[in-house]
């Protein structure tokens, strides 16, 4: 079954993570994915394990469903090769600076005039109209300026600022990347003419972040703090129980008293503390310490038998190393086993959207560099000569 992007043609000159995970979203959803990388190769091709040189863990994890073609834009072959590719696509992403893609004639205002239908899609640190829009930018960078990283750093107690454990900007700003696409294809479909599109990194990451944290400053009352209370108190963790930990959110009045019947003391739905909403959020900490002490008094499968028949929020608190084993993951075969043609067995993740009737999927592995250079060429029209020339 087609997927709902099939038949749009994407060139991807992106590279690292941002890029390419935006990209990865397109191939899942069906569209062709002209994977372009210099004679280097896409650098993290070489992090992490890997059975062949340029076939990293963390590559193919980036990379699925895409075609790889190498192109020397130094060469005046290769780049007119690209151009060829450019004009028989649909959608051209970048993740270059601003002004390195207007010198290589890669900006929108270059490409426009030749490909009115062209969507036009790049990602940078920061937004293209500012003065730091050619200030180079990576997930640490953006964790810090965006105050992530201090905000981490807070709640889990430290000395001070701490980068979340994954390059959590990159990938956001990807999956916005993707779905921004998605977006400006559908508007060509009526207006029948493209655009550009820019996604900063920066400015996404604090739409992220900010819904909760803005706090009192969303009502122009600074005084009242920036910074959602719950999310910065000691006990907002994982809580210890009498052998492990577990996960444990109450939200409505009717779950309070659930988890206070729980622990035998339904009384404490009485307490002028803990008896409304607006109450447990001004004493949250002093509810959380005692949610703390009730949960240390069993066993973690105990508490997750109780909870289950309660019907309240709850989950185990899994290691990476445990995910592979999760009964839930395994039922909806989240960890798929793929034989790549050269890299042999490998275990892949299945795309998070159902759709009931263009469905998502693995079109291609993950592919080897350069691997479709003169397939991809051919299919332009490019002559052999043409392709030779582009070696």
């Amino acid at each position: 079954m087609a997927g709902p992007l099939d038949g749009v043609k994407v060139i991807d000159l992106t590279g690292t993570v941002l890029g390419p995970m935006g990209t990865q979203i397109l191939g899942d959803a069906g569209a062709d994915v002209i994977k372009v990388e210099p004679p280097s190769g896409d650098t993290i091709r070489y992090v992490g394990p890997r059975r062949s040189p340029d076939m990293a863990a963390y590559f193919v994890n980036l990379n699925r469903n895409k075609r790889s073609i190498v192109l020397d834009l130094k060469i005046p072959a290769a780049r007119a090769a690209l151009e060829r590719l450019i004009a028989q696509s649909d959608v051209l992403v970048h993740n270059m600076r601003i002004a390195a893609a207007a010198r290589a004639g890669l900006d929108y205002a270059s490409l426009a005039p030749k490909y009115p239908r062209l969507i036009h899609a790049s990602a940078t640190g920061f937004r293209q109209d500012s003065s730091m829009r050619d200030v180079p930018a990576y997930d640490d960078i953006i964790q810090g300026l965006s105050g992530l990283a201090a905000l981490n750093g807070q709640a889990a107690g430290c000395d001070g600022p701490r980068y979340v454990p994954s390059v959590v900007a990159d990938k956001l700003t990807g999956h916005v990347l993707a779905s921004s696409v998605a977006m400006a294809l559908y508007a060509r479909e009526r207006s029948g003419h493209g655009q550009s599109l820019h996604v900063p990194m920066l400015d996404t990451v604090l739409s992220f972040l900010l819904p909760e944290h803005l706090w009192g400053y969303s009502i122009n009352d600074p005084e009242q703090g920036i910074g959602y209370t719950r999310m910065l108190i000691p006990d907002r963790r994982p809580f210890a129980t009498a052998d492990g930990h577990l996960c444990l959110i109450a939200v409505t009045s009717a779950q309070y008293l659930r988890l206070f019947t729980l622990f035998g003391r339904p009384e404490l739905m009485q307490d002028p503390r803990f008896a409304t909403t607006t109450a447990r959020g001004q004493n949250i900490g002093e509810l959380y310490a005692l949610i703390a002490a009730e949960l240390r008094q069993k066993p973690t499968e105990d508490w997750l038998d109780l909870l289950a028949e309660a019907d309240i929020p709850h989950g185990a608190a899994n290691r990476l190393e445990d995910l592979p084993k999760d009964a839930y993951l395994k039922e909806v075969d989240f960890f798929r086993q793929i034989e790549h043609p050269t890299e042999g067995k490998m275990t892949v993740l299945a795309p998070p959207v159902d759709y009931s009737e263009t469905k998502l999927g693995f079109h291609r592995p993950a592919p080897r560099l350069g691997q479709h250079t003169e397939e991809v060429l051919r299919e332009a029209g490019l002559s052999e000569a043409e392709i030779a020339a582009c070696r």
